[in-house]
């Protein structure tokens, strides 16, 4: 039994300002045939999963394509249409194929096409033909559209947030195909769209109000005719069509029971919807409760300059406000290219005055002034060996510096985008976690499972950027209207 695998991950912010090239693949991983096992075997992503599912479901692993960038802006036509010629012609070359498994990330928005991933799934069956089994793995942030499920005979999206079971659900994914092939089962699915947006800072799986609905999910899955059930929290930062919640179940060989089920969980999801309101304090009161509370790091997320969101990563509104307080011994990561290589120029030990940061047409602050003594220059390349947000074992944010102020502050700046999605991150670096008083991460909520060991408290900050968490401040072009809380008459109506 030959499998083909193939991956396009992208969560694109049509309100950041960053577009996304096929550089930025690049740059973070564009695998094209074996590559791809090279890069993804052994790790804690989907595509992990995938490969590793051969050997338990007996089957040839076909690599075939791997897309992945950092969460940024739309697409570039360019880069969408480079990457999928690659596929194409992977899809062309590799031989017969008995299925294939499809891991897309449900948010991407190209230029010439806002439903990026439905778009690749109608061409990815356009090309193998109406009876290849395909069975498609999601992020669970995805902006689920009809082509997307229509084009594809089983979906599954990941049940956690921070996304600590990537793994699993690869895994998952390929146990559902394996046995379609066979013929054991026949997956048939049922969609639901919930007219409402989960604030982020309510998404936390591990707590409720988030883990009462992972709960109802662990439910749908012991029923016996149930293979597959998942609720898309959606990608607020995307203004497209398919701006809800949404629900998918796989039922085997019963469309009554997948409908039935995905209506159950629906109506589930809707009666919560008051609890998934966020209400986080402003950047001064943010600091100030930080301060004071007992204990360190206070891990303060700067929730409106979220890279794994798509924002850029530079703000230091945050920043600025703890100069302001007078509060001393923060740790904070940006994005700055320009000012590493100022960095690179110099020699360790040298004392520097910068401006960092703040580059964002978000950022109303702008840059900060600081002085610091150079204390590191790290190549950028560091390994994460526990199952993380993001999946990723192995991670590269460019050429970094690491510069202390007279405040004990200690200063990050890394040459490529990097969300906090792991702690080896500033670990690499000689940094210890546990000595800094307030750790500022560019990050919402999927830091948490690389922070928890160290953290003492996590708190989040309500900042401006392109993740913010006022979405009334959008102005939005395409999504649905009603959709609560941006319309407080929104209803659910079920999908027929």
């Amino acid at each position: 039994m030959r499998i083909g695998i193939v991956g396009f991950l992208h969560e694109s912010n049509s309100f950041a300002e960053i577009v996304t090239t096929r550089e930025d693949f690049e740059a973070c991983s564009l695998d094209i045939g074996g590559s791809l096992l090279d890069r993804w075997t052994g790790t804690h992503h989907e595509l992990g999963g995938f490969i590793a599912a051969a050997e338990q479901f007996d089957f040839e692993p076909v690599p075939i394509v791997a897309a992945v960038a950092v969460p940024s802006g739309r697409v570039t036509e360019e880069a969408f249409e480079s990457i999928w010629s690659d596929m194409a012609a992977g899809l062309d070359g590799c031989g017969p194929l008995d299925g294939l498994l499809l891991g897309l990330h449900g948010a991407t928005y190209a230029d010439h096409v806002p439903d990026a991933d439905g778009e690749i799934v109608q061409r990815v069956r356009n090309r193998v033909g109406p009876d290849l089994p395909i069975v498609m793995s999601l992020d669970l942030h995805t902006n689920l559209s009809p082509r997307m499920v229509e084009g594809v005979n089983a979906t599954v999206l990941y049940r956690t947030v921070p996304h600590v079971d990537q793994f699993r659900c690869g895994l998952e994914a390929a146990s559902i195909l394996a046995r379609a092939v066979r013929g054991i089962i026949r997956p048939v699915q049922a969609v639901q769209h919930v007219p409402m947006l989960m604030d982020v800072t309510r998404q936390d799986t591990g707590k409720e109000p988030a883990s009462l609905l992972i709960a109802e999910l662990d439910r749908s899955m012991q029923q016996p005719k149930i293979l597959s059930a998942g609720i898309g929290f959606g990608f607020g930062h995307a203004d497209v069509e398919e701006l809800f919640t949404s629900i998918v179940v796989t039922a085997d060989g019963d469309a009554h029971a997948a409908d039935a089920e995905a209506r159950r969980l629906a109506a589930h999801v809707w009666s919560m919807r008051n609890r998934f309101v966020g209400n986080e304090p402003k950047p001064a009161d943010a600091v100030r409760i930080a301060a004071e509370m007992e204990g360190q790091p206070i891990v303060v997320s700067d929730l409106g300059d979220n890279v794994g969101g798509g924002a850029r990563g530079d703000s230091t509104v945050l920043l600025q406000e703890i100069l302001r307080q007078g509060i001393g011994n923060t740790l904070i990561v940006l994005w700055d290219p320009e000012n590493v290589q100022a960095c690179a120029r110099a020699s360790i030990g040298d004392t520097l005055e910068l401006r960092v940061g703040g580059n964002g047409r978000h950022d109303a602050t702008g840059p900060t002034p600081i002085r610091g003594r150079l204390r590191t220059m790290s190549d950028g390349h560091f390994i994460e060996p526990q199952p993380r947000h993001g999946g990723r074992r192995e991670n590269h944010q460019g050429l970094t510096a690491v510069l202390e102020t007279e405040n004990a502050h200690t200063i990050v700046l890394t040459s490529l985008r990097m969300a906090p999605f792991g702690l080896h991150q500033i670990l690499s670096l000689g940094i210890d976690p546990a000595a800094k008083k307030i750790i500022i991460v560019k990050a919402a909520i999927a830091h948490r499972a690389a922070y928890a060991p160290v953290a003492a408290h996590f708190l989040i900050a309500d900042t401006p950027g392109a993740t913010t968490a006022d979405l009334t401040s959008r102005t939005y072009r395409h999504r649905p209207c009603p959709l609560f809380p941006l319309e407080t008459d929104a209803e659910y109506v079920p999908t027929v």
